[in-house]
């Protein structure tokens, strides 16, 4: 194929820029550096938090590129002491609160998270809350939510609920029978289940942040490894798949570069985008 003029690059984290160890490509710092020398944005994407993201984002030393948190949910720009947002799309307050009353009624036990900004707020402390702070490296505040959301209007980015990978599938039927006008929802993994706005997705993130830049959609590339990357990878001009991704995102990717392993984004920018401009 003839490959695009790529003016932006846009990346998932995990899996994709981080390795089996968690840590980042160590060829990745020289490579941004390259891609700042041409003024081509490189822009992370992830599920994570702004306080998951911003650390990654200094480590490989981004400035003030944006961030795009919670899949797109919530996208700043600037550094960890000093951002804006330039777009969020919340969950409906009322349609957070049905699924809480509906959780706290039919699943107890359920684990609930509720992402706002910058702020992860645990309806209680348990052993799901205990495991996603020693991945995450995150605190949160513990707090109820039912009666927050009953006695303020509080921005929600994002829903996690974890437990059981079988009590979360029967959770995962019980909202399908709400019917939510407003929200989607969808298994990150087996036993996380995770809602935003419908309005959420990596790809309408990308068309976000092509437009901030000013920059056409057939100009950017977009690097994933996951089934929830796909719509990214389908929508930008180059869309490049690692190989530690599952074979039907591979078959959908335009290019397949090296495992998360293997340096696999910066193959790609050296080669779709660096030489590709030389």
């Amino acid at each position: 194929m003839n490959f695009p003029e790529i003016q932006l690059v846009m990346s998932d984290i995990d899996g994709t820029i981080l390795n089996d160890q968690h840590s980042v490509d160590e060829n990745l710092n020289e490579n941004i550096q390259r891609l700042k020398e041409k003024e081509i944005p490189f822009v992370l994407a992830s599920a994570r938090s702004p306080l998951g993201m911003f650390p990654l984002a200094e480590e490989l030393d981004l400035g003030s590129n944006p961030i795009v948190c919670y899949n797109g949910a919530l996208i700043l720009e600037g550094t960890q002491d000093n951002y804006r947002t330039i777009n969020e799309h919340l969950v409906e307050q009322e349609e957070a609160k049905l699924v809480l009353n509906g959780i706290k009624k039919y699943f107890p036990q359920v684990s609930i998270n509720l992402y706002s900004g910058k702020q992860w707020l645990a309806d209680k402390r348990d052993k799901w809350v205990d495991i996603e702070a020693a991945i995450t490296n995150e605190t949160p505040k513990e707090q109820n939510l039912q009666t927050l959301l009953s006695e303020e209007d509080v921005p929600v980015h994002k829903l996690l609920l974890v437990e059981e990978a079988e009590v979360i599938q029967e959770l995962y039927g019980f909202l399908q029978g709400l019917e939510l006008k407003y929200s989607s929802f969808y298994l990150s993994k087996d036993n996380y289940l995770e809602l935003t706005s419908k309005k959420v997705s990596k790809e309408r993130a990308l068309t976000e942040v092509a437009s901030h830049y000013d920059v056409p959609l057939a100009n950017t590339m977009a690097i994933g490894d996951n089934f929830n990357d796909l719509p990214m990878l389908s929508l930008a001009g180059l869309g490049v798949a690692m190989a530690n991704a599952p074979q039907k995102v591979k078959e959908k990717a335009n290019i397949e570069t090296k495992n998360n392993n293997e340096h696999g984004v910066s193959r790609a920018i050296q080669d779709y985008v660096i030489l590709a401009s030389e």
